[in-house]
């Protein structure tokens, strides 16, 4: 009865949320005296995984399963779940995953807590401690079912290495019949996504125009960052969709968040309160981010940003 963990790639890669998924299951494998089964999808290299201390990979190789699709992945999982006699199913926080784990949860009959961020208190009852509150709040959630459905959220747990020798096994499950025809998917290359991102670098209707934007990618570049945007931003047609977060965007569990021009609305706040470090530039000293932000800048980011640009590229070149 291993500890079942969904580990999520692109493109034959794992993401860094897989390494974190399994590390997060080894934990919880640990504490009820089991090991760790990984799930995964059209991966170049499964046994990449033992290194975080996945015991056996279960590698499932079907082009069908490419791109995502949440009612194929649910099967897959489930099928895999039920193989393995696991109780305990591990999967991230990403859209992908939220998507996907009630589905897998109705199929298992299972207890489903999302965001979580810590390793269990208890495996008897089974506890987990969640944000709460748009990450204002903490609560500590019993599962009491038979088997578990647990969301890590992005960034909570890191990644710890525990040397395993992953046992790669080929598995086969059988597929639902797939409603939805993709034709084509469009991504953007060579930089960092806001998912997988350490740093984010976001930018509001302070830039006054996506002409300036060359200082946010510039910023993001130079500390290996991934660049995002406010709502309006997005709507304004300045910055893709795929930009936008907050609430009703992407949620960030980045480890430093530097907001630019942004003023501070609710809903841009509700998405990025996972954020562990939060900067605001701007030059309103009103703007209700500083009250949620750990280190704050009244100042006109045209002036502020390049300076710290030409800063940490500078400090960059003399510890190169």
């Amino acid at each position: 009865m291993s500890v079942l963990v969904y580990t999520e790639s692109e493109k034959g890669k794992f993401k860094k949320t897989a390494f974190e998924v399994v590390s997060y299951a080894k934990a919880v494998a640990d504490k009820i005296g089991s090991s760790v089964t990984a799930v995964a999808v059209n991966a170049d290299d499964a046994s990449e995984l033992g290194k975080y201390g996945a015991s056996k990979v279960l590698n499932v190789k079907n082009d069908s399963l490419s791109p995502f699709n949440a009612k194929s992945y649910a099967s897959v999982l489930e099928q895999a779940a039920k193989n393995e006699g696991s109780k305990v199913v591990i999967l991230s926080s990403s859209a992908d995953s939220k998507y996907l784990a009630p589905l897998l949860a109705v199929g298992l009959d299972a207890g489903y807590a999302s965001n979580v961020v810590e390793a269990p208190s208890s495996t008897s009852p089974f506890t987990v401690k969640r944000t709460a509150f748009t990450n204002k709040a903490f609560n500590n959630t019993e599962i009491t079912t038979d088997v578990k459905v647990v969301g890590v959220s992005n960034n909570s747990f890191g990644l710890v290495e525990s040397e395993t020798s992953a046992t790669v096994e080929e598995f086969s499950p059988s597929l639902p019949q797939n409603g939805v025809n993709v034709e084509s998917v469009d991504k953007a290359t060579d930089k960092v996504t806001i998912a997988d991102a350490e740093i984010v670098v976001s930018g509001g209707r302070g830039l006054k125009g996506p002409e300036n934007w060359g200082m946010i990618e510039d910023l993001a570049e130079t500390l290996g960052a991934a660049t995002a945007c406010s709502k309006p931003v997005s709507d304004l047609g300045w910055r893709p969709h795929s930009e936008h977060v907050g609430q009703t965007g992407k949620p960030v569990a980045s480890n430093l968040y530097i907001a630019i021009g942004i003023s501070g609305a609710i809903q841009h706040l509700a998405g990025i309160n996972a954020s562990k470090v939060k900067v605001v530039i701007n030059t309103d000293p009103e703007a209700p981010f500083f009250k949620a932000a750990d280190y704050g800048v009244v100042g006109d980011a045209f002036e502020v940003v390049p300076k710290l640009t030409e800063k940490l590229k500078a400090f960059k070149a003399q510890n190169a």
